[in-house]
């Protein structure tokens, strides 16, 4: 038997933290930081990168070819001595490029917004090509790897953004090898049921938590009526979710309830300007202000709720059409009966008057809008007290108000009576999370509107956070470039942005998510402030939490065992660490969390760790647990059905002791 002396040793020599750091060489370093650290890849002096970005007209120098075979990357961009000392250099002619092919997604158009003239290039015979012009097949950006280290060369900048040109630049660098070291598990996403009809339950929710996804809200519009295939499907997908770690919250558009609710309701409908039955787009929008049809409406969620097993509520887009306001009364609501009246009562007209021709003042329409958004907020401060009253069926149910941002783009309040500042001082007497949507005016802007969002919202509440973020995944109508749809260098520099100004990220939605950014979106949305590493020692400071990449069997943090890792990543709490490899431990390990991790400690063969959860939390084990208390007071130990040993634990803040 081999001596603990030796083990270590062996640990030591398996544990490894590749492409943690980067660094730029040269005065300026122009878009690589923000490119680079969009997947947790952290500045460091050159002295002790791992990652090298060698700018064009970079000299030469033996020593690189030494450096990348010990295990070190370099990024060349265009041409240099370097360059060509690597293989790549500038051959005869040259072509103007402005579409491209990528290797990880060759059927999506990427498309640069101006033409450039490039040197048609030659490449070493063993380099791999990612990119190539879309008619010529000129190589535009090609590696290879060169011992323990790898060679990256672009043909030209990645542009002042660092996402202009090559999307999949940095799924191309982790075929290399060196692939991001951190990530986390904290991200939610929306989940259409007729997009997924026919996908296997256990095989999507497995991809989703690997993908770093905690919570799918699924369109509940689909199940509000109980039906017996839909609503067995349902429920073979939450229970997949909850297997592999994945909380499930119902997803509510109000004022649209479902087909058959419409169908069946046609005095309850909503109008528009016209006094036209409000189906405006997909939504199908009844009178939230009749009285029987509110009552109808929180009946059959309350119903819904019941019936299946969820973790949280979505309360989603509470308020009035349309984008274009008053300026198209086809699609301005509400113009109910209900609301009208209510109206009328107060100011002695009926708004109709507005577009009638007898009102066409802008203080008339003025009036009618404030009275619009007062109401908004009065449906969503009914619709939160609703929700509520479903934690009577489903303790520590968790609930959310997706809300469209009306800071960043101000005319939202006036188009559809959305007005954070009327409804986040509800926060001060309702538990929710305020879910800010980007509206669609604003989608073709970059990743730095994620901070400069939250820096506005931060005046308004001081439950910052509870304050959230959702990111639309989607096709643009504005012309933007090099692709119509946030994906790969862009997507992550939008998620990772988003998750340093926020304290949740949800993405709109699961299936828009392209297949090549799956494999890292976890690592966009981990945010570490600061890593060193000193031979076997690692320093790791996070404002959230992470989890980092780890070979080694065991681990120990803070000079102390550590219990919370498996399948070759360990997880942290928020704050500074120092972590070290160990011996592996035969005690029970807690494989993954879905919640906040506070605190953990070994004491022989018992394991404690502390939590906090808005929704009922998910613990995943190596083994079931022999027994366990929560709160110092016996919990039961049944795995979930089907899973490995998945354990649903209460929500709040809570210590768990199990061996």
């Amino acid at each position: 038997m081999r001596s603990l002396s030796r083990v270590l040793v062996f640990l030591a020599l398996a544990f490894c933290a590749d492409a943690a750091t980067f660094a730029v060489l040269g005065p300026r370093p122009g878009p690589w930081p923000a490119l680079l650290s969009s997947v947790g890849h952290l500045p460091a002096p050159a002295a002790s990168a791992e990652i090298f970005v060698a700018p064009a007209g970079t000299p030469a120098s033996a020593d690189w070819q030494a450096k990348v075979k010990a295990g070190a990357v370099v990024i060349l961009e265009g041409s240099s001595p370097l360059a060509a000392s690597f293989g790549f250099r500038q051959g005869a002619g040259s072509l103007p490029v402005i579409h491209l092919v990528d290797t990880h997604n060759p059927t999506l158009p990427v498309i640069w917004g101006k033409a450039v003239e490039i040197a048609r290039p030659e490449i070493p015979a063993e380099a791999k090509v990612f990119a190539k012009e879309r008619w010529s097949g000129l190589a535009l950006e090609a590696g290879y790897r060169l011992g323990a280290g790898a060679v990256l060369w672009l043909a030209t900048s990645p542009g002042e953004s660092g996402y202009e040109r090559y999307p999949y630049l940095l799924q191309a660098l982790s075929d290399l090898g060196f692939a991001p070291n951190f990530r986390n598990s904290r991200l939610w996403a929306f989940f259409d049921y007729s997009y997924r009809t026919r996908a296997d339950p256990d095989y999507l929710a497995a991809r989703w938590r690997t993908a770093g996804i905690a919570a799918l809200h699924i369109a509940s519009w689909h199940f509000y009526d109980s039906t017996p295939d839909r609503d067995e499907y349902l429920a073979k997908l939450i229970a997949a979710c909850h297997r592999h770690g994945v909380l499930v919250y119902a997803w509510v558009e109000l004022p649209h309830v479902s087909e058959k609710f419409w169908a069946d309701h046609p005095a309850w409908r909503e109008k528009t300007a016209l006094l036209q039955d409000a189906q405006l787009d997909w939504r199908k929008l009844m009178n939230l202000q009749n009285a029987e049809c509110a009552a109808a409406i929180r009946s059959g969620l309350g119903a819904m709720m019941k019936r299946f097993d969820w973790d949280g509520i979505n309360l989603a887009e509470l308020y009035f059409e349309s984008l274009e306001g008053a300026g198209n009364p086809a699609r301005f609501t509400p113009m109910n009966d209900d609301a009208r009246s209510a109206f009328r009562a107060e100011a002695g007209w009926d708004p109709l008057e507005i577009w009638g021709g007898k009102r066409p003042d802008a203080a008339s329409l003025r009036r009618y809008l404030d009275f619009r958004a007062n109401l908004a907020r009065r449906m969503q401060e009914e619709w939160l007290s609703a929700a509520e009253t479903f934690r009577a069926a489903r303790p520590g149910l968790d609930i959310v108000l997706t809300h469209v941002d009306d800071r960043f783009d101000t005319g939202m309040k006036d188009s559809i009576g959305a007005d954070a500042g009327r409804v986040l001082p509800l926060l001060d007497k309702h538990a929710f999370s305020f879910l800010i949507e980007d509206p669609a005016t604003v989608w073709n802007l970059g990743p730095q509107r994620y901070p400069e969002i939250a820096k506005r919202y931060q005046p308004l509440t001081p439950h910052q956070n509870k304050l959230a973020i959702d990111i639309n995944i989607v096709d643009r109508y504005q012309d933007v470039y090099p692709t119509k749809q946030q994906t790969g260098a862009e997507l992550f520099q939008l998620v990772h942005l988003a998750s340093t100004a926020f304290a949740r990220v949800a993405l709109y939605f699961e299936n828009s998510i392209l297949r090549p950014d799956m494999a890292m979106l976890a690592a966009s949305s981990a945010v570490v402030t600061s890593y060193s590493k000193d031979k076997r020692r690692v320093t790791v400071d996070t404002p959230a939490g992470v989890e980092m990449l780890w070979a080694a069997e065991g681990a120990s943090v803070d000079g102390k065992p550590w219990p919370v890792l498996g399948a070759g990543t360990l997880r942290l709490p928020p704050g500074p660490h120092a972590l070290e490899p160990a011996a592996k431990r035969d005690a029970i390990a807690i494989t993954d969390l879905n919640a906040t991790l506070k605190t953990a400690a070994v004491d022989g063969k018992r394991v404690q760790f502390t939590y906090l959860s808005d929704s009922r939390a998910l613990a995943r084990f190596d083994r079931r647990p022999a027994t366990m208390e929560v709160d110092g007071a016996s919990f039961p130990t049944g795995c979930l059905e089907g899973s490995n040993c998945t354990l649903v634990l209460p929500a709040g803040e809570h210590r768990v002791t199990v061996q």
